[in-house]
């Protein structure tokens, strides 16, 4: 696919720069026919050149058909490392630690609380009086709608390669 778009790119690119380049040069050769004076007529123009006939080629060298053996040198052999066992000390033992004994928690002494001051009561609120009702809403006749005219169904939609079809919709309701 992006193949396919750069080859259009430079496609369209070359025409463009060709059509630049053409009327540029009609442009020009306009110009210097109005602004020059009458010339001399022209010598005659000379005819291209015949092409000469191809020259015989040598006839190309066969290709053969089999590939020659190649022998590869044997791959060299790697030494083995031989790595020592590593012999580690052994784990010091960890001494066995007393702990103190955890002191005790004193008891809360029975304290006398004050009392609770009394909450006062909250005083009754007054509301605003009910909203108004809202006024009626006159009725109004409204003119006639226009008609909405008929669409005709189009034709089908040809068909492109490559490119996918929508699918189909269900018919619009009533």
């Amino acid at each position: 696919m992006a193949s396919s778009a750069s080859a259009l790119f430079v496609k369209a690119a070359l025409v463009m720069a060709l059509m630049l380049a053409g009327s540029t040069t009609c442009h020009a050769a306009r110009y210097l026919a109005d602004s020059t004076s009458a010339a001399a007529p022209a010598a005659v123009v000379p005819t291209v050149p015949a092409v000469p006939a191809a020259a015989a080629l040598p006839p190309l060298a066969a290709v053969p058909t089999t590939v020659p053996a190649v022998t590869v040198p044997p791959k060299p052999t790697v030494p083995v490392v031989v790595v020592p066992a590593a012999t580690l000390p052994p784990m010091p033992a960890v001494p066995a630690a007393t702990l103190p004994p955890m002191p005790a928690v004193p008891a809360v002494p029975n304290a006398a609380l004050p009392r609770m001051p009394a909450v006062p009561a909250v005083p009754k609120a007054t509301l605003p009086p009910p909203m108004p009702a809202v006024p009626a809403v006159p009725k109004v006749t409204l003119p006639p709608m226009a008609a909405v005219p008929k669409v005709t169904v189009l034709p089908p939609m040809p068909s492109i390669p490559g490119v996918p079809k929508p699918f189909l919709a269900p018919p619009p309701s009533a």
